[in-house]
């Protein structure tokens, strides 16, 4: 049976390294290792653990059960020696020139970026920012492997990593100044019984818009199906299509846009924005500094 002391604890990184990746050749990227030192590298794994670990797929690897019960505890055993040789470690933010590599949706740039700007630009003037939007199961092994340092927003089925509530929202109907049902006089309990005269534009890139519609069945009353939020004010205003969105950012996009929110008691209205991070790297000097700055942005 295989112990510590017969074991080469550089395979374990060789392991977690793949593992988090599924693909050996970008393991031993990561690793500044070639790829056939790192094959050879798990094939000794291999053959102490007598497990294959992991099996081919088209594009990479996938774990075997031996490995995903491996996993967890060999990634954290790895953090904690790490942790240990980073004893008295620093973070300098006013002489950082370090990137800081954030999960947003189009949305979350629109509410989240510039709060963070201005504050990078007051306390680490000389750090980096890139924003990308990851698919969902990407997100946790970016995470792990620092490809991405935070993930903030709306993410109900994000496992595997830690994360703290920033703000709770709720989606409201945007709709012009002028739009008819206002006009009318119509109250919020009023527009709420009345949404099946409304046309609306469906988002595909936030799908609970397109499940309050279908809850609400009124999947028939779609006249546009945008990618994203963005447009939405300038194709709100000259018409009377309502766009269902968070109530905090059309809220802002209403001011400056000739456009009102309004609350009509929508079903799955509200949910929680939360910061997202991996638990190998929250000890981390500039990882620490980076998530308080994050966790207090002045978002009211």
């Amino acid at each position: 049976m295989a112990n510590i002391n017969s074991l080469d604890l550089n395979l374990l990184r060789v392991f977690d390294a793949i593992y988090r990746r599924r693909n050996v050749s970008q393991a031993a990227l990561e690793l500044g290792l070639s790829q056939p030192s790192t094959s050879q590298a798990l094939t000794r794994l291999r053959l102490v653990l007598k497990d294959p670990l992991f099996e081919r797929t088209g594009t990479g690897v996938k774990p075997t059960a031996r490995a995903h019960q491996m996993a967890q505890q060999i990634g954290l055993g790895l953090e904690t020696l790490d942790q240990a040789l980073r004893q008295g470690e620093s973070f300098d933010p006013l002489t950082s020139t370090d990137t800081l590599r954030l999960h947003l949706t189009d949305i979350g740039e629109a509410r989240f970026l510039p709060p963070i700007m201005q504050r990078l630009e007051q306390q680490a003037p000389h750090m980096r920012i890139e924003t990308k939007t990851w698919p969902i199961e990407s997100i946790v092994p970016a995470l792990d492997a620092e490809d991405l340092h935070f993930a903030l927003g709306y993410l109900p089925n994000l496992e595997g990593c830690a994360k703290q509530t920033i703000l709770m929202d709720y989606y409201g109907l945007l709709m012009r100044q002028q739009h008819p049902f206002l006009r009318d006089g119509s109250s919020q309990h009023q527009v709420k019984n009345r949404l099946q005269e409304l046309d609306f534009v469906a988002v595909h890139s936030h799908s609970v818009t397109l499940e309050i519609l279908k809850v609400l069945q009124l999947e028939h009353r779609v006249r546009l199906h945008a990618s994203n939020f963005l447009a939405l004010p300038d194709i709100v205003r000259p018409s009377d299509l309502v766009a269902i969105m968070p109530y905090e950012i059309a809220k802002s996009f209403g001011h400056e846009r000739n456009c009102t929110v309004v609350d009509a008691g929508l079903p799955l209205r509200y949910f929680n924005v939360a910061l997202h991070w991996s638990k190998r790297h929250e000890h981390k000097a500039k990882h620490t500094w980076l998530r308080n700055l994050l966790l207090h942005l002045p978002l009211h």
